[in-house]
């Protein structure tokens, strides 16, 4: 009995050891994980302020310096040009409050992936996260860094427009600057975003203030018969929206951070109703400072509108309106990169994309892989594209998932409704924006076909041959490929898969 109780004693002391071993070490795991964790929610306790401040600071970027000469060469008068620009917003107000019942009835980060996901199964979502990774997201990089090209090049080619190898190579620079960026540092990328977004909060304000003290002077002929020699039709329309749009890209940008709002119940309606309407008034605001130095003529002229409008009216301190506007598109693209990652993790945890992009570096603690990859890619679109063709395209193919996402919330009313709603919008609102995206897709298609509509569709549907042999069927022969390249990627890229934390 003594050997016995010795051996239960020393038994329970080495049960003892361990677990204080285990207990002194979790902890530190506990908090590895947490920093791993980190370039995930890099948006603690986002509160009421900071989700206006966020949804202002991301719509306004370049798409306000660049997308008026686009949509007033699709409707070719001021007047068209502002209904425009004023409708684009209620659109982006409306499709934003969808969202908001979408984000607070599934509460997941990764925007649109877990409501596809959730109304309409797999495929859907992979074929959203698959047209993200490849289309939108990369194309909406490219066409914010040519804008800082096109802008950051004006000045040293006064009276006319910089050479397209000019332009491309400073893009292509400035991609490979933020990525680094991004890549090195999570706090370094957060910090240069506060940065540029209180410079383009400068430039808006420079601009409207100075079209308000002009509209004061009387400087009011180009609103004088506004409405003549408009060009008015389904095509015209669609595309001006497409260019409008562009510019309100990033009303729901909220819906890819829901995890980490304080409060979204009550935030996310407050911070849409608030934040977009916002936006509005100032790009109509901005459209009218245009318009009260150039004509129509003289507006689509212009190579860099708002560098036009600053030599008119702030000389001898015009050179600040190209500056903060190159801050202003520098900043919208470092938030592209910066929020890059978090799509990718949420696909990565599907299933649905390669292992190696849900990755995050083991120095650094950022998502490496994703951001290296978007930046590739995005130099790859920036070779062959302008401006103008690249929104076309972005537009298209974001406004396919924007409307099939609300088009869920309708289906998710009958199929769905034991989910509870804390925010439950009128029905005729989903309705709305599913037909106007409806409106919008085929539109273009039907009245100015091009071959570039063709190629996003079938690109868009060659995801379901990826999805059947890599997601689906899971081919052997795909594994053994992927696994080696992954590993050397690994050691090459110093990244590791992120682990989850067991409450």
């Amino acid at each position: 009995m003594g050997e016995e109780s010795l051996k239960k004693r020393k038994g329970e002391d080495k049960g003892r050891e361990d677990r204080q071993s285990l207990q002194s070490h979790e902890p530190q795991t506990m908090n590895l994980q947490k920093q791993a964790n980190h370039f995930l929610f890099p948006f603690w306790s986002v509160g009421l302020i900071s989700g206006i401040c966020m949804i202002v600071g991301t719509i306004i970027g370049s798409g306000i310096f660049v997308s008026p000469k686009s949509v007033l060469a699709n409707v070719e008068a001021v007047g068209p040009c502002l209904i425009i620009w004023a409708a684009c917003g209620i659109l982006a107000t409306l499709g934003a409050l969808c969202f908001a019942e979408l984000g607070t009835m599934i509460t997941k980060s990764g925007g649109e992936y877990p409501y596809l996901m959730e109304a309409f199964g797999p495929i859907p979502a992979f074929l959203f996260s698959w047209t993200s990774l490849l289309v939108t997201k990369p194309s909406s990089f490219a066409i914010i860094c040519l804008s800082f090209a096109e802008y950051a090049s004006a000045p040293f080619y006064p009276g006319c427009d910089p050479p397209q190898a000019v332009i491309k190579c400073l893009a292509a620079a400035a991609i490979v600057v933020i990525t680094i960026v991004n890549s090195l540092s999570v706090k370094l990328g957060s910090y240069l975003q506060n940065f540029l977004t209180a410079a383009k909060m400068i430039i808006v304000a420079v601009i409207i203030v100075s079209g308000i003290v002009l509209l004061a002077q009387g400087k009011t002929d180009n609103f004088k018969d506004s409405f003549k020699g408009s060009k008015i039709s389904v095509s015209s329309i669609s595309l001006a929206f497409y260019n409008g749009l562009w510019a309100y890209d990033g009303w729901n940008q909220l819906n890819y951070i829901t995890e980490e709002l304080k409060n979204p119940y009550r935030n996310l309606p407050l911070s849409i109703i608030i934040g977009i309407p916002l936006v509005t008034v100032c790009y109509v605001l901005i459209n009218v400072s245009y318009f009260t130095v150039m004509t129509s003529t003289e507006l689509l002229q212009s190579q860099a509108v708002a560098v036009t409008f600053g030599d008119r009216v702030l000389y001898p301190a015009s050179w600040i309106v190209p500056l903060f506007v190159v801050f202003s598109t520098l900043g919208s693209a470092n938030g592209t990169c910066f929020t890059a990652g978090r799509l990718v993790y949420v696909a990565g945890r599907e299933g649905h994309v390669l292992k190696i992009l849900s990755y995050i570096s083991v120095k650094h603690l950022t998502p490496a892989p994703a951001i290296i990859f978007y930046g590739a890619i995005t130099i790859i679109y920036i070779i062959p594209g302008d401006i103008d063709s690249l929104i076309n395209y972005f537009s298209f193919a974001v406004w396919i998932f924007y409307g099939l996402t609300v088009l869920a919330l309708i289906v998710m009313r009958f199929t769905r409704k034991e989910l509870k709603r804390p925010i439950r919008i009128p029905i005729i609102i989903p309705v709305i924006v599913t037909l106007v995206s409806i409106l919008l897709v085929l539109a273009p298609i039907i009245s100015a076909p091009e071959l570039a509509y063709l190629y996003c569709t079938l690109f868009i549907l060659s995801g379901l041959i990826v999805y059947a042999l890599f997601v689906h069927l899971k081919f052997s022969w795909a594994q053994k490929i992927s696994k080696p390249i992954t590993m050397h990627l690994q050691m090459l890229l110093e990244v590791v898969p992120e682990e989850e934390v067991t409450e």
